[in-house]
């Protein structure tokens, strides 16, 4: 971007040096009198030396002022060296040459044009400097309250280009009719017509240069701020509320910007109240089911986690990457531990046994599935079908379906099984077999694995087991950081 600027700033003064020779020599008879090399050294002087002091005073004024409003100190900067350079050119002109003092405000009402185009560009050019070297800082700045209309601006250069533009041709149609009116009166008009005619042609161009470039240059500034308020609202739409438009004007679009930070902070507060209100449940139900359990809360976290390890290996497999994006992964991990809630309607002379079940016993035991699915889908009636419950209920109600079919309490089989059931199935079983229960001692790492690898393809999906596999220094992990406490 200062690249783009300096490059920028040379080609505005070689061009305003070429257009203020050329110019003065058609409205200034004197001028004209000039050869073009002397009228390009008395032009060139003062530039250049109005090129040096905007060069070493410019950057020690702008430091001292904070980014927002250095674009328009950058106006006035361009804008007051130029005219300081008319004036000397003027002064020169006057004191060298003695030329009458009209004729050197001709040319000074051609700096002021140019400076003002030079001045407006060169603003455009470093509030998009400031626009992309602030993004990540200037966040709704204390400086908002300074806002300058953007109607007032465009109001503001649209009535100073029409009058500067009139002013110009007005100068040149002037100075050509006097020419005219002094040709002698058996002169034929045909050739100062046509010169008179390419004269304005060449005005007309050269102001069409500078208004489309400031159109161009101001059009590639809107399409900055533009675009990032569109992206933070697309992102915002999504649900990604981390973002925030950058404020680097003092217009405007800094109140858009500020209005939807605000917007956006809100939703997030909002979002993060949601979210801190689903863990809260989540823990509150899987609390309730550990006080009618025999079973610990260290169960509840080990399997959990060993949802979410299996999930993210899953996620780099081709038939499961769509199904198992982060906020999926992540709404696995907090519904886990709901997976055996429906154990709260299951009576203390089963749930608390200490040896085997009867076949009747089972069959009551199969109906925690039943009893977490229905307890699960109350709340999600009134939340709604798409609910964080949602997926916890799928969990209670499907983890102990079976890959081929002999499981519970539906006799799913293969793919018919969800996904969040089949990721259930094998966290859970392991955790079951390490674990300590009143009806068993604990089994060691080896052999719940070498249960888990005998049932692949008959209990659990083969796929799943193969995570498993590749996640089981994973599992070893996880078991002991969240061992039961003796």
């Amino acid at each position: 971007m200062r690249k783009e600027s300096a490059v920028r700033i040379v080609i505005h003064y070689c061009a305003a040096a070429l257009t203020l020779t050329l110019y003065g020599s058609q409205v200034c008879p004197f001028l004209e009198s000039l050869s073009f090399l002397r009228l390009l050294a008395a032009v060139c002087g003062p530039l250049f030396l109005a090129y040096i002091l905007r060069s070493v005073i410019g950057q020690e004024i702008l430091k001292r002022i904070s980014p927002l409003e250095q674009p328009q100190y950058q106006f006035f900067l361009e804008f007051g060296v130029l005219l300081l350079a008319g004036l000397g050119t003027t002064f020169f002109n006057v004191i060298y040459y003695h030329f009458p003092l009209v004729s050197g405000l001709k040319l000074v009402v051609g700096c002021i044009t140019l400076a003002f185009f030079v001045g407006t560009d060169m603003a455009l050019a470093h509030e998009r400097w400031v626009a992309h070297e602030f993004a990540s800082q200037l966040n709704d700045p204390d400086e908002l309250e300074k806002v300058f209309p953007l109607t007032r601006k465009m109001a503001f250069v649209g009535v100073l280009v029409a009058f500067m533009t009139g002013a110009i041709l007005g100068l040149v149609i002037l100075q050509d009719l006097e020419w005219i009116r002094d040709l002698p009166s058996e002169a034929s008009l045909v050739s100062p017509t046509q010169a008179v005619i390419v004269e304005i042609f060449f005005v007309v161009g050269i102001l069409l240069i500078y208004i489309i470039n400031l159109i161009i240059s101001y059009a590639g500034n809107m399409k900055i701020f533009f675009d990032r308020q569109s992206r933070i609202l697309i992102e915002a739409s999504r649900g990604k509320l981390d973002g925030f438009v950058p404020i680097t004007t003092n217009d405007e679009f800094a109140l858009i910007g500020h209005y939807t930070n605000t917007m956006i902070k809100g939703l997030r507060e909002r979002t993060e109240t949601l979210a801190s209100t689903q863990d809260v449940t989540i823990r509150v139900l899987a609390s309730l089911a550990e006080t009618r359990d025999n079973e610990t809360g260290r169960h509840i976290l080990r399997t959990q986690h060993y949802v979410k390890v299996l999930a993210e290996k899953l996620q780099q497999h081709p038939r499961f990457h769509d199904a198992l994006d982060e906020e999926t992964i992540e709404l696995l991990f907090k519904s886990a531990p709901l997976h055996d809630v429906g154990k709260v309607g299951i009576p203390d002379r089963i749930l608390l046994k200490p040896g085997k079940l009867t076949d009747e016993e089972f069959e009551v035991m199969k109906k925690h599935t039943l009893y977490g699915r229905n307890t699960l889908r109350v709340a999600e009636a009134e939340l709604g079908e798409d609910s964080f419950l949602n997926l916890a209920a799928e969990i209670a109600y499907t983890h102990h379906e079976k890959w081929d079919g002999s499981g519970y309490p539906q006799g799913l089989k293969g793919c018919d099984i969800p996904l969040s059931g089949r990721l259930m199935a094998v966290a859970d079983v392991y955790d079951a077999l390490i674990s300590r229960r009143i009806y068993k001692p604990p089994f060691a790492h080896i052999t719940a694995y070498e249960i888990i690898l005998g049932a692949k393809g008959s209990h659990f999906d083969p796929v799943m087991v193969d995570a498993f596999v590749e996640c089981e220094e994973s599992f070893k992990r996880i078991a002991a950081e969240f061992a039961d406490r003796k």
